[in-house]
């Protein structure tokens, strides 16, 4: 069925003369696949409508963090009852409170725990902590791994700045402390390490990579990590702002049994509100101001909007079964792309953990960044567009993600695997 998609034309062409690019985020635009980005005005379980009224089944969902889907009536009524008390106070609440604890008692290795606004802040308050904790300044990240927009990260990131990976603004001075390793290569981190003696604060890693498509470590990478990391000095830092409460109650940690020294987190503890989180072992927590000398600060830090949504997913996703529909049908969904792909003799290599998977369309096996950029990306825009105009809205990069929802269900996998025999066969 041929979608139109008059209204987000003109609603685009608006946003453009007041928004750099018509967008606040760079991916939105469509840039990686073509075309103009879809203006959305309503969600519903794990449906989204836009401004045309076309309906599409949604496996972007805010880029992760509506696991239970959007609009959740359980969600949407806290978010009620916290409205009706107040927005913001800059104060502290009870629902801080709560959603820390829940959160530690997740989290094996979480004494404690920060919020802030989002993924970024975290990240960069993170690191920020390490150098203070261990009195070094280098940190060793991935290539393809995307840890937010802060300055000293934008080295080789991925997801929505694969494009550039070197943004202007950015003095060099402010990268010349990050050291970029291949992702699941322990090998070149250890020769980092060890070109960089009592120099290297923070390893920091996505423990499943997730803004360069899903990537999954290999058997030894986490535990490799864990082992250079205390050998050298430095912490280990998981980077979950994707991955944390989405591939099991609580973190990475809890499937790998790798217990980092920080985690970040954000999306999924927020229930779609703006959120991020940095915590881990009380003794470098304990560092943050003002208990100790490592300024960090937010107004809006903590909202009790943000913290109710939170607090009420969390409650959702300890209910029996939860991770184990989300697993079955993600399953089922890889199961048939892959069947389909094959049929329409169409060379694709199918990546996933949990509920969060990637249509790579290559014949590689995709274990890095270097082996995740042979995908053909016109080939992979081919697909969203055939899919887009079936009412399937994927991610618009090759290098995003694909999230399903407790709302997603039985029917809409057969209507996804049937678009999608269709547009195999056509590309």
């Amino acid at each position: 069925m041929a979608q139109q998609f008059v209204a987000s034309r003109k609603l685009f062409e608006e946003a453009r003369k007041y928004i750099p690019g018509g967008v606040n985020s760079p991916v939105r635009a469509f840039g990686a696949v073509g075309g103009e980005p879809l203006f959305i005005k309503q969600g519903k379980g794990c449906r989204i409508w836009d401004e045309d009224d076309n309906e599409f089944i949604d496996y972007v969902l805010s880029f992760g963090p509506l696991i239970l889907g959007h609009a959740h009536p359980e969600v949407t009524s806290s978010l009620r009852s916290a409205l009706d008390k107040g927005t913001s106070f800059g104060a502290p609440t009870r629902w801080e409170s709560t959603l820390a604890r829940m959160i530690c008692e997740a989290i094996p290795s979480m004494d404690m725990v920060r919020f802030v606004n989002s993924g970024t802040e975290a990240v960069m308050s993170a690191i920020r902590l390490a150098r203070a904790f261990t009195h070094r300044d280098k940190v060793v990240k991935f290539a393809g791994g995307y840890h937010g927009s802060s300055d000293g990260l934008l080295a080789h990131a991925g997801s929505g700045a694969t494009a550039l990976p070197d943004s202007q603004g950015v003095p060099s001075s402010y990268i010349q402390h990050t050291l970029v390793a291949p992702y699941n290569d322990l090998s070149y981190v250890e020769s980092l390490l060890k070109a960089y003696p009592e120099e290297v604060a923070a390893i920091i890693v996505e423990p499943v990579a997730a803004n360069m498509g899903i990537i999954l470590p290999q058997p030894k990478f986490l535990p490799g990590l864990k082992e250079l990391a205390r050998r050298s000095g430095a912490l280990l830092i998981f980077d979950e702002v994707v991955t944390g409460f989405r591939l099991a109650y609580g973190s990475v940690q809890t499937l790998y049994h790798v217990s980092p020294d920080l985690i970040c987190l954000g999306k999924v503890i927020g229930g779609g509100l703006p959120v991020g989180a940095y915590g881990g072992r009380r003794e470098i927590m304990e560092m943050v101001a003002p208990s100790g000398p490592v300024y960090q600060a937010g107004t809006l830090s903590g909202n009790p909007l943000a913290m109710s949504a939170g607090i009420t997913t969390l409650k959702i996703l300890q209910e029996p079964g939860v991770y184990q529909k989300l697993e079955e049908m993600a399953s089922h969904l890889t199961r048939g792309l892959s069947k389909e792909a094959r049929e329409a003799d169409v060379p694709v290599f199918l990546s996933r953990a949990g509920s969060m998977l990637t249509v790579f369309f290559t014949d590689q096996e995709v274990t890095d960044y270097e082996t995740a950029r042979s995908s053909d990306l016109k080939l992979y825009a081919s697909y969203f567009h055939h899919l887009l105009n079936e009412g399937i809205y994927l991610p618009p990069s090759q290098f995003e993600a694909q999230f399903l929802s407790l709302a997603h269900g039985e029917d809409e996998i057969e209507i996804t695997l049937r678009a999608a025999r269709k547009a195999f066969r056509e590309l």
